[in-house]
């Protein structure tokens, strides 16, 4: 399950880059003044589940006791993870439409570390009654945005009452007949291997406390995550051995693997991806880089091991390699052959 930021105590969401943050088609204008509580719970949910389309995945969407969606493979691969203001993201830092693509992307990305493609995904929302009926749709515009680029829909949920803004999402993938890729397959003399660089959400999480604005990528990076969904899928048809989603933390997120797996994951600070933005960041803020790319959370890109020989799919690199831990002997991960003295991940708790 994807968590938050590290060194981000996961607080902030997004509002993302102009092309994100458009509004997309709703089904009627509402009033500014408008609220939840105005129009009530089943008129809501009328209005943020009319007028929409389905894949063929779906037979049966919103508006029944439960939805129905095809099961091809016979096996559905399924993840839940929860969005709570004020500890997962801020209001002031994230537009609605922001809040909404995070929630499912952070399950998303659970999907494709599995080998999977999402099918569908389920919202449970819990909102203040003066959330305005436009904050309502842009939220559930930003769900559909992400859900659509996943591969998914949005299925059906609930809605209540609360004090604060929380987005449970429930998200259902397909394996099409391949196996899952679990987190305990890793063996000695694998490769590790990341499918995109780490450490700019942390980054645009650091921007945001210092109120630097000349960073827009990296703040958006905080806000928005951008799983790559076929990087899962595409790694899997690759012959990798164990994977996971990065979401709590490079490190946090290899231990992981290395318990399971019960070997120890070797990682290549050399080798780490990182961006010259990233490191631009790091210099103004008089950061470290790496506690960012290693400790930083909530990028949800995917790590892997494969066998050495393999040839790795497109985007993926290669950060470090697998070793033996012995007969017996616990998972554990070593930066440049030591133990991290640095910021490891974030934890809930």
């Amino acid at each position: 399950m994807s968590r938050d930021t590290p060194t981000t105590p996961d607080d902030a969401e997004s509002s993302e880059t102009a092309e994100q943050s458009e509004t997309s088609e709703t089904v009627e204008q509402s009033e500014p003044s408008e609220t939840v509580d105005s129009l009530g719970e089943f008129g809501l949910i009328a209005r943020v589940t009319a007028g929409r389309t389905y894949p063929e995945s779906v037979l049966l969407g919103p508006g029944d006791d439960a939805a129905v969606v095809t099961a091809a493979d016979g096996r559905v691969v399924i993840t839940t993870d929860m969005l709570v203001e004020g500890r997962h993201f801020r209001r002031d830092w994230s537009g609605p439409r922001d809040i909404g693509r995070k929630a499912v992307a952070q399950n998303g990305a659970d999907i494709a570390a599995m080998g999977a493609r999402c099918t569908a995904f389920v919202v449970a929302l819990s909102c203040p009654a003066d959330l305005t009926v436009a904050e309502a749709e842009d939220l559930n515009a930003g769900l559909w945005d992400e859900a659509s680029r996943a591969g998914g829909a949005v299925v059906g949920g609930d809605v209540t009452a609360g004090d604060h803004l929380v987005v449970s999402v429930t998200a259902l993938g397909d394996l099409a007949g391949a196996p899952p890729i679990r987190r305990d397959g890793a063996r000695p003399g694998d490769v590790l291997a990341v499918s995109g660089p780490t450490g700019a959400s942390a980054a645009g999480y650091a921007l945001f406390v210092a109120e630097v604005e000349d960073h827009p990528d990296l703040l958006a990076a905080h806000r928005v995550p951008q799983p790559d969904y076929d990087a899962g899928p595409a790694a899997a048809r690759a012959g990798a051995t164990a994977m996971c989603d990065v979401s709590d933390g490079l490190l946090a997120d290899a231990a992981h693997l290395a318990v399971a797996s019960g070997v120890v994951l070797a990682v290549e600070s050399a080798r780490l991806p990182v961006p010259p933005a990233l490191r631009e960041a790091a210099t103004e803020l008089g950061a470290d880089v790496l506690d960012w790319v290693l400790g930083g959370g909530e990028d949800h890109v995917l790590l892997a091991t494969f066998p050495a020989d393999t040839a790795l799919p497109s985007g993926w690199t290669v950060v470090g390699g697998v070793g033996d831990r012995g007969e017996g002997g616990a998972g554990i991960v070593t930066v440049d052959g030591s133990e991290w003295t640095g910021v490891r991940g974030w934890t809930s708790f």
